[in-house]
């Protein structure tokens, strides 16, 4: 297995680890229901998506 011939600089490390923080995840808070949803998804428990019905909600689960 290929080893590194030289030793990388603190710089190299901590711009390479700059990527490893987590984030937090997006969500928007719904109109009409008040719950925290996550953008782009159709609602399971409505079948809605942009105020339009996608899925009969019997069929989500």
């Amino acid at each position: 297995m290929p080893n590194p011939k030289r030793r990388h600089s603190h710089a190299r490390t901590r711009e390479r680890r700059a990527h490893d923080a987590l984030r937090v995840p997006q969500f928007y808070i719904d109109k009409d229901s008040g719950e925290a949803k996550i953008p782009h998804r159709i609602d399971p428990k409505t079948g809605t998506y942009k105020g339009r019905q996608i899925v009969n909600a019997k069929d989500a689960e």
